[in-house]
């Protein structure tokens, strides 16, 4: 029993001092800050002055009024993070701002990067405002936090902090640019000292950045959530589809222009037992030998398998004709009649499959 009272004491200690310790101030003491400058070696009469050199030689020209020993704040400073595509930083500003470049053709770079903004906020409960006519300057309400001490039931407000910022953007004449400011411009704090409204110049540098690092990975979120919602419409578009073609025979209708689909339709001939024999570049006319495939107890076993087209073995011709981006493609057999409708709906899954050519484009 006092073993664990031992450890449960040691554990006490240990979090006590994590909880107390300061990570803005150096650890170890700061004995240097109150050493005295050493007095100028006098020379007596008569004697000559030695050789010195003042190659480490320190000013006294310096700003003496600035933090000294444990009020130095020894944190590393704080970066823009451009995390987002096509995020950059200008190397010489020490403001918070970070350019943003177009990266979705379809939508309004800077529109895009507000409702980003919008959203930041909006995980945290704090409104956007717009303060200017031209959409250029934003402010928020307060962003408020609260230090609690004590245990429960006896916890109570250690202090409380509430700042507001301001977002101004720019945009090149070209629309494809946009920067993003963040300033800090309303701080308050309480605590058993009292209130304050004056920030550390370090504190609040490293507030705007913070929160400008908070903005990006939204828009790099939001960019993630465009490109997912893209390859799923690819993915679940319908590329093929049961139609006519222009003299009223049942023809597969495929959204793809004419020239690219005859320059590909030879991959499809070769996944699916299809063999070119002949064809007519003028007329947009293959003609093959079909013959199904056999797949081997191993190729079964090694997932090699393709789905197989459920037609009679034999000669067709695939006749395409198209307008615009898209194609029809008409079969026909060896007595040169098209198929029916009832015969394309039959083996449609695996024509709509290999005619996509999603892999391909």
């Amino acid at each position: 029993m006092n073993r664990k009272i031992f450890y449960f004491s040691l554990l006490s200690v240990a979090v006590a001092s994590c909880g107390t310790a300061n990570n803005k101030q150096a650890v170890g003491d700061f004995e240097y800050a109150h050493k005295k400058e050493a007095k100028a070696l006098k020379v007596p009469a008569g004697l000559d002055k030695p050789t010195s050199f003042d190659t480490y030689h320190v000013t006294n020209k310096i700003n003496h009024q600035g933090p000294v020993g444990a009020d130095v704040d020894v944190r590393a400073p704080s970066l823009v993070l451009p995390i987002a595509a096509s995020t950059r930083t200008e190397g010489n500003s020490a403001a918070s701002t970070v350019w943003f470049d177009q990266v979705l053709d379809d939508s309004d770079l800077q529109a895009f990067v507000v409702q980003a903004l919008k959203d930041q906020l909006a995980t945290v409960n704090v409104e956007l405002k717009q303060v200017d006519e031209n959409g250029l300057v934003f402010e928020s309400d307060w962003f408020n936090s609260e230090t609690e001490q004590g245990t429960w039931p006896f916890k109570s407000i250690a202090s409380s902090e509430s700042v507001r910022y301001r977002y101004t953007f720019e945009s090149k004449p070209h629309g494809r640019s946009v920067a993003l400011t963040v300033e800090l411009i309303d701080y308050l704090k309480t605590d058993k000292a009292g209130g304050s409204k004056r920030i550390d110049i370090i504190d609040q540098q490293r507030a705007e950045m913070n929160m400008l690092n908070e903005v990006i990975g939204q828009v790099d979120y939001q960019y993630r959530l465009k490109q997912q919602e893209n390859r799923l419409m690819r993915a679940n578009q319908k590329f093929v589809s049961l139609g006519e073609n222009s003299v009223g025979e049942a023809a597969y209708i495929i959204e793809i222009a004419v020239d690219l689909l005859w320059s590909n339709l030879p991959l499809f001939f070769e996944d699916h037992g299809f063999k070119i024999t002949d064809l007519n570049e003028s007329t947009k006319t293959y003609y093959v030998d079909y013959q199904q495939p056999e797949f081997s107890l191993w190729d079964r076993i090694w997932g090699d398998t393709l789905p197989i087209v459920e037609l009679p073995n034999g000669k067709y011709q695939f006749k395409l004709a198209g307008e615009a981006e898209k194609s029809s493609v008409t079969l026909y057999d060896a007595q040169g009649t098209a198929l029916s409708t009832q015969d394309l709906e039959k083996i449609f899954n695996v024509m709509e499959s290999g005619l996509s050519f999603k892999d391909a484009f």
